[in-house]
């Protein structure tokens, strides 16, 4: 089973997008707090729809008990568009954790001291783009890491 893990998610659709993907998939979504949404918000549910009640979810009250909740030979691979290897590039394997930040942030820097797992992007060609949406990066690298895992 793949791992995906949103690092303080601000915005409910796309955290209800992204739990309907790992529904869909048979992957597991940790959510790490704190959340710029309730989980009881209609707009969550509104995009995960029915599928919320079948979604294997894990909840860490910050990134500390995240860090703490992993397996020491967790294989972890960050997605930032910070990243030094394009995501098709990264060698995924079923147990593998996809780790994902905040819409607006991105992921903390403090993780990229932990010198653990790889720092992974997706290659974006336009001129003035920032970065993709959220439950869109999510289902580019889960489907990637699906591919290569099955």
């Amino acid at each position: 089973m793949l791992h995906i893990v949103l690092v303080c998610p601000e915005i409910a659709p796309n955290t209800g997008n992204i739990a309907r993907l790992c529904v869909c998939n048979g992957l597991r979504l940790h959510l790490v707090h704190p959340l710029g949404y309730q989980i009881t918000d209609k707009n969550l549910k509104r995009a995960g729809m029915d599928y919320w009640k079948h979604l294997d979810l894990v909840e860490h009250e910050d990134l500390d008990a995240f860090l703490d909740h992993l397996p020491d030979d967790a294989r972890l691979h960050f997605l930032s568009t910070r990243g030094t290897t394009a995501h098709w590039d990264a060698s995924f394997r079923d147990g593998d954790w996809l780790v994902f930040g905040a819409e607006s942030k991105g992921l903390p820097d403090r993780l990229r001291a932990l010198d653990r797992g790889d720092w992974l992007t997706i290659p974006m060609s336009g001129e003035f783009v920032r970065s993709l949406n959220l439950s869109s990066s999510v289902a580019i690298v889960a489907y990637e890491a699906l591919r290569q895992s099955r």
